[in-house]
């Protein structure tokens, strides 16, 4: 498909960055970073790539979730786990990792590995999990109790949130809370001077969400 579109575009062909996320299978990862020689896209997990004089991050990894896959959770800021949910250390993987990866690392420490001490005020992140409570990482958790204990309805990551709010980046595009939008009533939010703009939609339509890189206060959002 993208080859395709290649094709027919031509010189106009974008460029392209992605990152995976929940139900994609990491032992995929070698085929991606293949087709990356194409000049097909830019695969972004964990990676950074200058455009157009702005740096793009890309980072794939959620706090630990209810899901069973767990090639892309991460313990959030500590070991804790929120009830309902099922630790990075156990569910199943398509890879195999270092048991002590599971336990010790943290979307906290990548974080800080993957930025270092860069200036990020002409950065854009590709985030899967939005930051925690945000209009972006609102569930339809409502009422919901798991052992006597209400779920939280904010499930995005603390680490995240506490990142932008320390670093500032430009712009960040995190990935879904489905029905996060409907449940707030917006698809973005900002944390200081940093812009978030969500894709999530919880429909039948694809949601695409328009901007240019100069100016991302005019964003436009599409249903499509």
């Amino acid at each position: 498909g993208f080859e395709g579109l290649r094709g027919r575009l031509g010189e106009g062909y974008p460029r392209v960055f992605l990152i995976l996320g929940n139900d994609d299978y990491r032992a995929v990862e070698p085929a991606l970073t293949e087709i990356e020689t194409r000049g097909l896209w830019s695969y972004a997990h964990g990676r950074r790539f200058e455009f157009e004089g702005f740096d793009v991050y890309g980072y794939s990894f959620i706090p630990p979730s209810p899901f069973l896959l767990k090639d892309w959770e991460r313990y959030d800021v500590s070991r804790y786990v929120d009830p309902g949910c099922v630790s990075p250390e156990e569910g199943r993987r398509s890879v195999v990792i270092d048991p002590l990866e599971a336990k010790l690392s943290t979307i906290q420490k990548d974080l800080d590995r993957l930025t270092a001490d860069a200036d990020l005020s002409r950065a854009v992140l590709l985030f899967h999990s939005p930051p925690y409570q945000t209009r972006l990482d609102r569930a339809a958790l409502d009422g919901r109790r798991v052992d006597h204990v209400s779920l939280d309805v904010h499930v995005g990551s603390i680490a995240v949130r506490r990142f932008i709010e320390a670093r500032q980046p430009l712009l960040t595009r995190p990935g879904p809370v489905h029905e996060a939008a409907r449940r707030t009533g917006s698809w973005q939010d900002r944390i200081g001077r940093t812009l978030m703009l969500g894709a999530a939609h919880d429909g039948p339509e694809l949601a695409l969400v328009d901007f240019e890189i100069e100016r991302p206060e005019a964003a436009s959002r599409s249903l499509i």
